[in-house]
């Protein structure tokens, strides 16, 4: 019995080593694509802006539009932290 419960707690240390590694991949790449959101949202914001402007919108008809990408953005990120806030690890 002891001997089990040393292989199984060997074989969890392990199987953790290994993924640690990857996992920790995994969050930098997600933190960076979080980081690096809110910046590409404006500069594709400002660009669509820019375009309606061109084409002989009014600069505020072309903001009211284009206030949808940050919507869209704020949409996605609460929708990440909720399911990250509520995520539960199940176990066997």
């Amino acid at each position: 019995m002891v001997v089990d419960l040393f292989m199984s707690a060997v074989s969890i240390f392990t199987t953790v080593t290994k993924s640690l590694p990857h996992l920790t991949l995994m969050a930098l790449s997600l933190l960076w694509m979080y980081l690096t959101l809110g910046r590409r949202v404006r500069k594709t914001r400002k660009a669509f802006e820019k375009q309606l402007i061109q084409q002989g919108m009014s600069k505020q008809d072309a903001q009211r539009l284009s206030s949808c990408y940050e919507d869209l953005k704020d949409n996605i990120t609460g929708m990440l932290k909720q399911r990250i806030a509520t995520m539960r690890f199940h176990t066997k």
